[in-house]
């Protein structure tokens, strides 16, 4: 594999280039690799050159054992390997990536429906052009993933490097292998926190937005999926290593179900260009929650209590189907797991540190647990293909309008259960709740008018 695969693309430190030290100095000599400081200083303020930031509480001083001195690090991007004042990172700068030539990449012999066809249409038209930006607003079930196909067929055509970047780890796991089954021909690579095997090569990369903390100039066509969501709608940092990221006339492709308002804005103003899907692939509209208030939650939650809206739920249900249950936080997870065990189902409970996660949400996948008690790290960007939903004190501030309509979202989305169950237990009706539903009842309405 030629260096400019490996290298292109990326700021990397030495420990990071796993090439012998002979052919990095060839590489030096021959100009294609140029460095620089990883952190600089000018007065009193430091810089990180990977992770940009100038925070003074993000830098810190440890003993450099190479130096035999103390040295200033960063603490803000640690997780992805310390970066030490004496260090340098490095750039390619050699020749231009050329990837396997290929005229029919793609191997997915599925139909778009109209109105994916419509989007999709717009995305390629998009990427056909230098420095353009569109928002797909495709409610959840629509079939994002299936719309970037032509515009990645095409990119791939073209010897373009193409990232597909999303908040969510539990994404880009879920996202590899339907992606590798497409473009089974594509170099392809799947990075997040605790990637088994990294190989370093890929013209098609699906990763979480802090991976792209190693790229830079890299990609001509970058599209970001669940842009709202968190941690990426909450970091300007993530947004500056996807800017960073991309090459200057690079193309820029958002997906959402639930804009920001500030995404709204621009759009309003014709400042960013979006389409509407406001239907699913299947044709049947979003599930609209049910709200159920329970009297005493917080008391009945804090005593570890069955909640009469839940025993009503399980009454009323059918105990071999499957359903997610939501909680707001990672203590009410064993509390509830608890009293669903004393009912005698198969359950398991998972949360975003959880070291079993990934095996967790496969054998949930796989029908092996029926019932699997989640934080909101599962909100968004998963699909099960015939599941209801359950959510807990749905009044809680971590549940806002966003999160309770992806949380809806996950329920009937396949076209053989199109019209699963959504249960919103509450001890007062909120704002987030209120709007949620009107929302979902829109685009119920707009999908219903086309």
């Amino acid at each position: 594999m030629k260096e400019s695969h490996y290298l292109a693309g990326k700021i990397l430190l030495r420990e990071e280039i796993n090439i012998h030290n002979d052919q990095f100095h060839h590489l030096i000599e021959l100009g294609y690799l140029q460095s620089i400081p990883a952190i600089t200083r000018k007065f009193h303020q430091y810089k990180c050159n990977r992770c940009h930031t100038t925070t003074l509480h993000h830098f810190g001083k440890i003993p450099c054992s190479r130096c035999q001195t103390t040295h200033v690090y960063c603490r803000n991007c640690i997780q992805t390997g310390r970066v030490l004042f004496c260090e340098e990172l490095f750039l390619w700068t050699g020749p231009d990536i050329v990837w396997p030539q290929q005229k029919n990449p793609c191997y997915w012999d599925g139909t778009l429906t109209k109105h994916q066809q419509l989007a999709a249409n717009a995305i390629l038209h998009a990427t056909s052009k230098p420095k353009q930006e569109l928002l797909i607003w495709a409610v959840c079930g629509a079939g994002k993933t299936e719309m970037l196909y032509p515009a990645i067929t095409e990119a791939i055509r073209h010897n373009k490097r193409i990232c597909l970047a999303t908040p969510r780890a539990d994404v880009v796991q879920e996202l590899y292998p339907r992606l590798k089954e497409v473009f089974p021909n594509t170099e392809m690579e799947a990075l997040y926190g605790g990637t088994g095997v990294r190989t370093g090569v890929g013209q098609l990369i699906i990763a979480t937005t802090h991976q792209l903390i190693r790229y830079q100039n890299a990609f001509d066509l970058l599209i970001i999926d669940e842009l709202d969501a968190f941690p990426f709608h909450h970091d300007p940092l993530l947004h500056q290593f996807a800017v960073r990221s991309a090459k200057k006339y690079a193309t820029k492709i958002y997906l959402t179900a639930t804009p920001r308002p500030k995404q709204k804005r621009l759009i309003e103003s014709n400042k960013l260009k979006a389409i509407f899907v406001p239907i699913r692939f299947h044709g049947y509209p979003l599930p609209v929650p049910r709200l159920r208030l329970e009297l005493g939650l917080k008391r009945k939650i804090s005593q570890n209590k069955m909640l009469h809206s839940l025993e009503a739920f399980l009454d009323s249900h059918d105990p071999k189907r499957q359903w997610l249950l939501f909680v707001p936080t990672i203590q009410l997870l064993t509390p509830f797991a608890k009293l669903l065990e004393e009912k005698g189902l198969d359950l398991a409970t998972v949360h975003a540190d959880d070291p079993k996660r990934k095996e967790k949400i496969t054998a949930y996948r796989e029908g092996k647990i029926n019932v699997l008690i989640t934080t909101t790290i599962l909100e968004r960007g998963v699909t099960f293909p015939s599941i209801d939903v359950v959510m807990i004190d749905a009044g809680h501030d971590v549940f806002d309008e966003a999160a309770i309509v992806q949380i809806a979202g996950r329920a009937g989305r396949s076209p053989k259960d199109p019209t699963g169950d959504v249960l919103l237990i509450h001890q007062g009706k909120t704002e987030a709740m209120i709007q949620a539903v009107k929302q979902i009842k829109r685009m119920n309405q707009k999908g219903k008018a086309l």
